[in-house]
């Protein structure tokens, strides 16, 4: 099994369904990754292990979960956020994290934002932080509109020459592949990987699998 960064990680995965799978729109590039079935079970990657190549071949999201005693730590992540505030993983520590990358220009960005909003809110109560990396956003105030447009809640640090997203093995967050979803555990460690966009019927299964994890 080949390294991801410093780890050595089993994948193991299933098919996402839904609309996300069709919403492929120039100028974003999605990561074929794996696969993982709707109500989040896993099953044995039948093309072998996953690598930084074959993460930018496919047109269909994917999605990669990662075994609990295999999981890599999520990179240090702070900065200011569209507002021009601190904000960063540190302070996220203890509560499952929803890491979501997207721009304001992305078309499937769009698509799925609705979606997270609604999830980021249902999930509070359940020890659930979203954070966005708002990337390749030069202006704020782009970004800023996108966030009233789709009612989102949630913070998302500032990071417009994508700087941020090259701390992360490129196996588990493409930096060409925009947008991007990462679950990150309790305990500060990547547990979910999705390339390209995702629906809310398939992020709450695979959000629930961590959630429901002991601590």
């Amino acid at each position: 099994m080949r390294p991801v960064g410093p780890h050595r990680v089993r994948l193991r995965t299933a098919v996402l369904t839904g609309a996300a799978l069709v919403a492929a729109v120039a100028g974003c590039v999605f990561a074929a990754v794996g696969t993982v079935a709707a109500d989040g079970s896993r099953a044995e990657a039948a093309a072998g292990p996953v690598t930084a190549a074959r993460a930018v071949v496919g047109t269909a999201a994917g999605a990669t979960v990662i075994d609990p005693a295999d999981r890599p730590a999520a990179p240090t992540l702070a900065g200011d956020d569209l507002d021009g505030k601190p904000v960063g993983l540190d302070g996220l520590r203890g509560n499952v994290v929803v890491l979501n990358v997207w721009g304001s220009w992305c078309g499937p960005c769009r698509a799925e934002a609705d979606d997270l909003a609604r999830i980021d809110r249902q999930t509070r109560d359940q020890g659930v932080r979203f954070l966005g990396i708002n990337t390749r956003d030069p202006d704020r105030a782009a970004a800023r509109s996108f966030v009233r447009a789709h009612d989102i809640g949630f913070p998302s640090l500032h990071d417009p020459t994508g700087e941020l997203l090259l701390r992360f093995p490129p196996a588990l967050l493409n930096p060409q592949a925009i947008p991007s979803t990462l679950v990150i555990d309790r305990r500060g460690r990547i547990a979910v990987s999705i390339g390209g966009p995702v629906t809310g019927d398939e992020l709450g299964p695979l959000l629930s699998r961590v959630t429901e994890e002991a601590p």
